[in-house]
């Protein structure tokens, strides 16, 4: 392991006590301790600066270790033990890095990296939030909102998607039948209550939330009040997604009309959807628009995804290459973005299929 061949170099360094101005072995223990703890896990940890013995080294240094040897010194660390008793202490918020992933990995979508990004970071930034942040994503299928569900989670917990902070519920594959709904509602509800309770700060994503039935959304409901708590519990530091294709048609003649007049995709502002798309919400058929949190006005942000352009399908397909370790020529990427379906046909606007069908065309375009 690539742990144990260093390790003799660092007892080495450790050794000489004017390198790091120790003044016992007990002081390296120390250190190293405050090492993991401060630099892999994030721990609450004030160290003494006034005390050389104390002192822990930047992260910047840490930053150049390879990828390899921080995995292998992660993993020895928690096989020693237990990391943490809950999930919280693999919960980094790095907001910095979730507008760098909007601004360079989500192509096509302004109003989104804004309005997201404004509503995780000024829920983050509140030390007491009055009730937890709700976002409702709209548009297309394949216009990127599971994709930027996903970034949220990369960024927010350090296990991503696969975390035990977070929550994925899919509403035709959790909640498929609709005589069930009873026992669904005691699921889900002792779900959410169990996963805050391993974690304050937990991240629940629901897709294709039109489908959900609308007396199981009426059963969270009260998770995401404005409650000090329910049954002993808070659930203030939650995050909820709802994740629909409601409204699509909405956005998708909005967007037109802007490319008609000759305006910009990107002067499109919250202004122009955001109404239309609430009423279109509340009005739609199903679980969601016929729930409560609808008529409770619940929902924080109703979050517009705009169709995609051709010159969005090719920054996707490049991605997609550069994500298999290929660097694509550009009449490449012009072949996978001709293969797919646009909308209206003979002007080839925008895409009907959206950038998740992107991986499966490139196989067919291998250089």
């Amino acid at each position: 392991m690539i742990f144990f061949r260093i390790l003799p170099v660092l007892w080495a360094l450790s050794a000489r006590a004017d390198f790091f101005q120790f003044d016992s072995i007990s002081n390296v223990s120390t250190y190293y301790f405050n090492y993991f703890y401060c630099n892999i896990w994030e721990g609450d940890c004030q160290p003494n600066q006034d005390d050389a013995t104390q002192q822990v080294p930047s992260r910047d240094f840490f930053s150049t270790l390879p990828q390899d040897c921080l995995r292998t010194l992660t993993e020895w660390y928690c096989s020693l033990g237990q990391c943490c008793d809950t999930g919280d202490c693999r919960i980094q918020n790095n907001v910095t890095g979730l507008a760098k992933d909007l601004e360079l990995r989500l192509h096509g979508q302004h109003l989104v990296q804004a309005v997201v990004l404004k509503a995780i970071e000024g829920f983050l930034n509140n030390p007491d939030p009055n009730k937890p942040l709700t976002l409702s994503f709209h548009g297309w299928s394949g216009t990127g909102k599971n994709f930027v569900a996903r970034l949220v989670a990369e960024n927010l917990y350090r296990d991503g998607v696969k975390s035990e902070c977070v929550r994925l519920f899919i509403a035709p594959f959790h909640f498929p039948h609709a005589k069930l709904v009873d026992v669904y509602k005691n699921q889900l509800k002792e779900a959410i209550r169990d996963a805050v309770l391993r974690c304050q700060q937990t991240l629940f994503i629901f897709d294709e939330a039109e489908k959900l039935h609308p007396g199981l959304i009426d059963a969270i409901k009260p998770f995401m009040e404005h409650y000090d708590n329910v049954d002993g519990v808070s659930y203030r530091r939650s995050i909820f997604l709802f994740l629909s294709n409601i409204g699509g048609a909405i956005i998708n003649e909005v967007t037109l009309d802007f490319w008609h007049s000759g305006q910009n995709r990107e002067d499109i502002g919250m202004e122009d959807l955001e109404h239309r798309l609430r009423s279109e919400a509340v009005e739609s058929q199903g679980g969601f628009g016929q729930s409560e949190l609808m008529s409770d006005h619940l929902i924080d942000f109703f979050v517009p995804f705009l169709p995609l352009e051709y010159r969005h399908v090719k920054l996707c397909a490049r991605d997609a290459y550069v994500a298999r370790g290929l660097q694509p020529r550009e009449e490449i990427l012009d072949e996978v973005a001709k293969a797919m379906v646009y909308v209206p046909k003979e002007e080839k606007l925008f895409s009907a299929q959206g950038c998740k069908s992107v991986p499966q065309r490139i196989n067919f375009f291998l250089p």
